[in-house]
């Protein structure tokens, strides 16, 4: 009895053992068929990627250097194209504007001056003086020919007839003399006085619109509709225009539509295409994946855009920069990192 219990104990541990050892075999063997029928089904491209807005970020600067008179906005804001993001301390260019406006003001009546000519009081005074010098010259001419009568008589000296004589030559060259000068009162503007007045005129317009250019530029104003996503300064400070150290007040982008800039490595730049489907995860959403589509694929490589943080990371690896855009309706932080995954082509990726 004893040894029937015991070989009775021996076949039932032998048999628990051969099942479990099946058992471990059937889940290996499924696992190996559910990855590979998984990876017939998700034939995917993985890669690190950055959320952005469809106009990419979009840094807002001054154009001049100067103190910042107000900020109009603040992070979040939505602000519309052409709206006032900032405005330069501005006074000295004001007053510039004005002190342009005023010389094309005076430069328009010169114009008006030497197109117009004299007014006609003046035409009546210049003919008024012709006919006084006039008077007088024939007057003088008289009083001549009456000293000449009375030289050749005999009756006065040659130096009597002499003085009457310079007489009537000084009366008659003031006469020529307001002659002329009512001439030119009278007649039209010389067309190189007229060319030269139109001449300073535009000059001192081209001066007042380059007056109101700089005015401009110390207004700062959106180029696009979209959202403030940064303020780096505030009322007071100072900002400068500077090509080799950006300096922007505000940065701003469209988030509209949200588009996620993927690194694909160099060993999978041959499967990817435009038009593809993706999708990306990021931790703070759980397994909640949002879903777009490939728009862009980079024509050249270069190094990697995106960091992982990974200390097996390899940062010598060349990428393929990819551009993915989601579909209308998905909430992701700008600037958030993500994991995409491209299907690629003959890919059925099931979603969720």
């Amino acid at each position: 009895m004893k040894k029937s219990l015991i070989l009775i104990s021996a076949a039932t541990f032998v048999l628990i053992v051969s099942l479990k050892l099946f058992s471990a075999h059937s889940e290996n063997v499924s696992a190996a068929q559910k990855a590979s029928q998984s990876a017939q089904l998700e034939p995917l491209v993985a890669g690190p990627g950055r959320v952005e807005p469809i106009s990419e970020d979009i840094q807002i600067g001054s154009e001049l250097s100067g103190k910042l008179k107000s900020v109009n906005v603040e992070e979040g804001d939505s602000i519309k194209r052409g709206g006032v993001l900032a405005v330069l301390m501005n006074g000295d260019y004001r007053a510039q504007v004005r002190s342009a406006e005023a010389q094309v003001n005076a430069r328009e009546a010169t114009l008006r001056k030497v197109v117009n000519g004299a007014r006609q009081q003046e035409r009546a005074e210049a003919l008024s003086t012709v006919h006084e010098t006039e008077a007088v010259m024939n007057n003088a001419n008289a009083e001549m020919e009456r000293r000449r009568q009375l030289f050749t008589a005999g009756v006065i000296s040659r130096e009597e007839f002499e003085r009457y004589s310079r007489e009537y030559d000084v009366a008659r060259a003031k006469y020529r003399e307001a002659s002329e000068h009512h001439s030119l009162v009278d007649d039209h503007a010389r067309e190189e006085d007229q060319a030269m007045a139109e001449a300073d005129l535009r000059l001192a317009k081209a001066n007042l619109e380059d007056a109101k250019a700089r005015y401009e530029k110390t207004i700062i104003r959106s180029p696009i509709d979209g959202t403030v996503l940064r303020k780096h300064h505030r009322n007071g400070e100072s900002v400068s225009n500077s090509s080799t150290v950006p300096d922007p007040i505000v940065t701003i982008g469209d988030k509209n539509v949200l588009r996620v800039r993927v690194d694909v490595d160099e060993t999978e730049v041959s499967k990817v295409r435009v038009g593809q489907k993706a999708y990306v995860t990021a931790d703070a959403f759980g397994d909640k994946r949002f879903w777009g589509r490939v728009v862009r694929v980079s024509e050249q490589l270069g190094p990697k855009n995106i960091r992982t943080d990974e200390p097996t990371e390899r940062v010598d690896r060349k990428i393929l920069e990819t551009l993915v855009e989601l579909e209308s309706g998905s909430h992701l932080p700008v600037g958030l990192r993500v994991d995409a995954f491209i299907v690629t082509d003959g890919g059925q990726l099931a979603r969720k």
